[in-house]
């Protein structure tokens, strides 16, 4: 190619085609991360300018503290949950808030005032009871409207309910009369 000469369309075009289209959230996530931490930042000298910068080191000294307790305590109350479960041979019960808990103390850790106000109401229970059923409906749309053989159909398939919650392993023969299974292409479990 020589100096000068122009660029055709056609190569640009079917590179931009050949790749997949970046998502949403792939776009918007770094976005607001940074959008975020400029927040964080500002308030911090906000709140510097208005007391001192005394009082901020002592905000994100607390937060820091206190987000490692409850993470401490989360983690303890999870495992002594597991251990109760396994000592009487049933499936642990449901995670009753620990990982908001866990969530909640490590945005309590993040030097932000912001994140400690977030990582405080996850600290509620009545938030995390709202925000775990917002989380469990999100999830269960999003595996209900997965396309069959992608990841979150494998997901769908791998959280049947089973009435007694016991797995059975083994294999389902089929004796069909009429039926060549030479002719059958497909494997017996996708009929």
């Amino acid at each position: 190619m020589t100096p000068g000469a122009p660029i055709t369309s056609s190569s640009s075009s079917s590179s931009s085609s050949g790749r997949p289209r970046r998502s949403r959230l792939r776009t918007v996530l770094p976005l607001a991360v940074v959008a975020w931490l400029v927040l964080e930042v500002w308030l911090l000298t906000v709140v510097a300018g208005a007391s001192s910068g005394l009082v901020v080191l002592l905000l994100i000294v607390a937060g820091v503290v206190l987000g490692s307790a409850v993470i401490k305590r989360a983690g303890r109350r999870a495992f002594q949950n597991l251990n109760e479960a396994l000592n009487r041979g049933t499936a642990p019960s449901r995670g009753g808030g620990n990982g908001l808990m866990m969530l909640g103390g490590l945005l309590l850790i993040l030097p932000g005032l912001i994140s400690d106000v977030l990582g405080l109401l996850l600290l509620l229970p009545p938030v995390q009871k709202a925000v775990s059923r917002y989380a469990e409906r999100t999830v269960d749309r999003k595996l209900r409207a997965a396309v069959p053989g992608s990841l979150g159909d494998a997901f769908q398939q791998a959280r049947m309910h089973h009435p007694d919650g016991k797995v059975v392993q083994g294999e389902v023969i089929r004796h069909d009369t009429g039926t060549d299974p030479s002719d059958d292409r497909r494997p017996p479990l996708t009929r």
